[in-house]
């Protein structure tokens, strides 16, 4: 029996959704989770925060949330969302601003799980491509985003780790009519948040997550800073009624509360971060790129395939990335703790050296 559906249904089939890691012990530098933060922190923040009942909706739990992440990042309350992960919110903001009249300009490569969304929502994309450097021109971009009616940035960068400084936001927004989004997912290992520009432009969305730098992706905490209109009808109307629960938000609040062993995990990243890609350098086979982020992009060219899975072999999971620009064989490397990398470099020492 045919239903009015089907053609909906083919038509979804026929595009590639977003591909999550496989399930895998070992050595875990695939997804830029955040090892580096002890288990003992999360044992507090989840311990400590018992006083909620699962039997019971999380009534409160949002504002309660929302409250404490205004706090943090010094903006008004009532600027403020929350989700389940920036993903989420990332995916509500095409599906409620975006689709096929409304054209977008972002770079290339971008996060792959929002160029899938575009392609979901018939959203026509525009990209502008990274140098052979991995990096950005902000002139670039105002020029191609001046007709567009919305601009998405992931700054910094997944997978090339590039971020642009608050003054290059600044100029690329200066004039810009349609809507900003900047995905801030990992600010926190590197330069300056551009959330402040939120009180100068009341155009400009700026998203965030508590998975990368305070390392509770298993628990799907996202937010995002909107102009007062947008957050006020987003909180009141789109959003779920619940968007997280009970234990997400207590720990959420836990985690804000102590922000001692997130500023000490970043400091150990960045310095990580300083001597995987000085490592990956003195391998002749190997260009690795600057970072601001939690992870390290390089290209090892032809032998990406064997690097990949001679890695695989010695339980060390890398994300495979393949060809961005003239680079063809490019992989990502998330930062570990220093054992972590250390067994990273030496793999990669044993198969390139």
């Amino acid at each position: 029996m045919s239903h009015w559906y089907d053609r909906l249904v083919k038509k979804y089939a026929a595009l590639d959704g977003y591909e999550q890691p496989a399930n895998r012990g070992g050595t875990r530098m695939d997804s830029n989770e955040n090892f580096v933060i002890p288990r003992g922190y999360q044992d507090q923040i989840l311990g400590a925060r018992t006083p909620a009942d699962i039997r019971a909706y999380p009534v409160g739990g949002t504002a309660k949330l929302t409250h404490a992440l205004a706090r943090r990042l010094h903006v008004p309350v009532s600027r403020v969302c929350v989700g389940n992960g920036s993903d989420q919110l990332l995916d509500m903001i095409l599906c409620f601003f975006a689709g096929p009249r409304t054209p977008l300009v972002t770079s290339d490569p971008t996060f792959s799980f929002f160029e899938a969304r575009c392609k979901l929502y018939g959203v026509p994309v525009t990209r502008v491509p990274f140098s052979d450097h991995m990096t950005l021109n902000a002139v670039d971009i105002r020029a191609k985003a001046a007709s567009s009616h919305i601009l998405y940035l992931d700054s910094p960068n997944n997978p090339t780790g590039f971020q642009f400084t608050r003054a290059q936001i600044d100029s690329i927004l200066d004039g810009y009519e349609g809507l900003a989004v900047i995905d801030e997912a990992y600010v926190g290992f590197g330069r300056p948040s551009a959330v402040p520009l939120t009180s100068k432009y009341d155009n400009l969305i700026v998203t965030g997550t508590l998975s990368k730098s305070h390392g509770l992706a298993g628990l799907r905490i996202g937010y995002m800073v909107a102009p007062s209109d947008i957050a006020s009808v987003f909180n009141e109307v789109l959003q779920y009624p619940y968007p997280l629960g009970s234990l997400s938000v207590e720990a959420a609040v836990g985690a804000l509360a102590r922000p001692g062993p997130v500023a000490s995990a970043a400091r150990l990243v960045r310095s990580e971060r300083v001597r995987v890609t000085r490592e990956l350098r003195r391998l002749s086979a190997v260009e690795a790129f600057n970072s601001q982020a939690n992870f390290v992009l390089f290209d090892v060219g032809g032998a990406e395939k064997r690097v990949y899975t001679a890695l695989l072999e010695q339980d060390i999971s890398v994300r495979r990335v393949g060809r961005i620009g003239k680079h063809v064989g490019c992989l990502r490397v998330t930062m570990g703790t220093h054992e972590m990398n250390s067994r990273f470099l030496s793999a990669m020492r044993d198969l390139l050296a």
